[in-house]
């Protein structure tokens, strides 16, 4: 669906989101309830349709509670390089959140380069020196182990013959090197003691069956399997999630090859519902369960709308956290624009791409959701529509941009463990999203025009797809 090439034109970004807040013609309450990450006994509460919503989250007795929150994933270009004064300032940014955001830095690609060129050699210089940019913003350092060494896939060894295109990239290590990869995830974690949290592969990156038109679950649980008594025989305590699937979705009116699970969003598509259900199964152990997907469908559709569609991710949170008995939820990755083949990040204004943002975020949250990784969809020039900060590669760049001012607000305002609470909506209730716990209430005007609302006994006007934060 997406595919993260290694290269100045990186794959694009998409952002995701579900909410949803009922509608009501004049007022409208919506009931989020949630449990703390300690081991406590679900709770759940309903919104006006019947329906049992989730919060962050509810733990099965005895199971680890990683705690990160809302953060996001450094790719090709980041703010570790470029103009010394830019770099600093993107920095001093990061490092002076209220809550600093967790970040994710993949083993291989996407700014990192070759670790293992020779087997039993070497190389984490560059990503040596993402991990010390996260360490300087206090940020929690998370690790993606993707992707694999050259070798590894039956390719040539050598960093200096590393095949960076998208399909080498793209594919999965042979079965007879799963040790070595293994093997490789235990150097890393050995390297870099202060990551506790480890994500397996990423997307199901080359674990494709072609002849039976279905994802490689065998192939992906052995090889995860195989990872996880590694990085455990490291530290117990190390924190580790799978399967990293793609949660693909499809008209909501089709009915060949989709699943159950569905909406007026869509209805999710029954290999990836196989695929997850053959890990969860036959998993040797998860600390946390890790999923990536986005709200449009594979036909590139938004339904009924972009608000409408991420309902999508609340779905899909509920579904998976019924099945794995309540385990800490992260979206590694999650999209919202449509993810066609051209670069259409400009066709939707700052204001727009925030909104649709914040209501997914909160739709996340809303389905049991306790991190989520924004995609940064970074460049080196002027301009980079949906970027977190400015380039640094420019000497006035590393400045907050929009985007990261929602997403650091939301990150502290709503951390794992959050306990959401009941809000009134009257007005133009149908058109707002909320989520609010006893301190803060985030309202989301989903219209491309002014509007006005009441909201927690408030009343007050909003601009077109504003973003507003309250005080309770």
């Amino acid at each position: 669906m997406r595919r993260h090439a290694w290269s100045s034109d990186e794959r694009r970004w998409r952002l995701a989101a579900l909410i949803g807040i009922g509608l009501a013609a004049l007022a409208l309450v919506v009931t989020v309830l949630n449990v703390p990450e300690q081991n406590r006994g679900s709770t759940a509460g309903t919104t006006p349709d019947g329906d049992k919503v989730h919060g962050t989250p509810a733990v099965p007795p005895g199971a680890p509670a990683p705690e990160v929150g809302f953060g996001f994933t450094h790719t090709q270009y980041s703010a570790d390089d470029g103009d010394d004064a830019a770099v600093g300032r993107a920095k001093r940014l990061l490092a002076d959140q209220r809550r600093p955001l967790p970040q994710i830095q993949h083993l291989m690609g996407w700014g990192a380069g070759n670790p293992e060129p020779v087997k039993g050699r070497y190389d984490f210089e560059a990503m040596d020196q993402r991990i010390d940019f996260i360490r300087a913003t206090k940020g929690a350092p998370v690790v993606t182990l993707c992707c694999a060494p050259d070798w590894m896939k039956g390719g040539e060894p050598g960093s200096d013959n590393t095949d960076w295109s998208q399909e080498s990239l793209e594919t999965a290590p042979r079965p007879e090197h799963f040790d070595d990869f293994a093997a490789l995830a235990a150097t890393v974690a050995k390297r870099y003691p202060d990551v506790r949290h480890f994500l397996v592969w990423n997307e199901f990156k080359g674990f494709w069956n072609t002849p039976e038109k279905r994802w490689d679950y065998e192939g992906y649980t052995e090889f995860y399997n195989l990872v996880y008594k590694a990085l455990k025989e490291v530290d117990k305590d190390i924190k580790v999630g799978g399967p990293y699937l793609v949660m693909d979705s499809v008209h909501p009116r089709q009915t060949e090859n989709a699943s159950d699970v569905k909406g007026p969003w869509g209805r999710l598509d029954k290999p990836s519902v196989e695929a997850f259900d053959y890990w969860n199964k036959h998993k040797a152990g998860a600390d946390f369960v890790v999923v990536d997907g986005a709200t449009y469908t594979v036909d590139d559709e938004l339904h009924p709308d972009e608000f409408g569609a991420t309902d999508k991710f609340t779905a899909v949170g509920r579904w998976v956290r019924e099945r794995t008995g309540g385990l800490p939820l992260w979206w590694a990755e999650y999209y919202v624009e449509l993810g066609d083949s051209e670069d259409n990040r400009d066709d939707w204004s700052e204001p727009r791409r925030v909104a649709v943002h914040a209501s997914g975020l909160m739709a996340m949250a809303r389905g049991g959701a306790t991190s989520g990784f924004y995609w940064n969809p970074q460049k080196r020039g002027e301009k980079c529509a949906g970027c977190l900060w400015s380039a640094t590669q420019l000497p006035d760049g590393g400045r907050e941009l929009p985007m990261l001012r929602t997403l650091a607000r939301f990150s502290a305002a709503f951390p794992p463990g959050t306990r959401y609470e009941k809000v009134s909506v009257a007005g133009d209730a149908s058109n707002v999203r909320v989520l609010a716990d006893d301190e803060t209430v985030l309202v989301v005007n989903t219209q491309d025009r002014e509007i006005s609302a009441e909201v927690d006994g408030e009343r007050f006007a909003m601009a077109a797809y504003e973003v507003k934060w309250l005080t309770r």
